[in-house]
């Protein structure tokens, strides 16, 4: 702790990182929510695959919903952690009756 120049106040070494997103493995905010739901998605559906058809069905369907999860996750976070829908043209909102 430093007294600082005229004043009394004291300083503090203050945390920068506050303001940054969560980030885990190169996954940052609500991807790493969606990371372990699709990773818990396709246990379940090992799970399910393994118990209805057998070793190999269920291996398929892991893999290949691992696959999707992290390439929907990819295309999703390049986009930016706060993409939200923009639709793009003109709208014109009519009113059909009047009060």
């Amino acid at each position: 702790m430093a007294i600082t120049g005229k004043e009394n106040h004291p300083s503090y070494p203050m945390f920068k990182g506050l303001q940054r997103p969560l980030e885990l493995m190169g996954l940052q905010g609500r991807y790493i929510y969606w990371a372990a739901a699709a990773a818990g998605g396709a246990i379940v559906g090992f799970i399910v695959m393994y118990i209805a058809m057998g070793f190999v069905a269920g291996l398929i369907t892991l893999v290949a919903a691992i696959g999707v999860g992290v390439a929907v996750i990819m295309l999703k976070q390049r986009k930016g952690l706060h993409s939200k829908k923009c639709d793009k043209g003109v709208f014109v909102y009519a009113r059909s009756r009047s009060l």
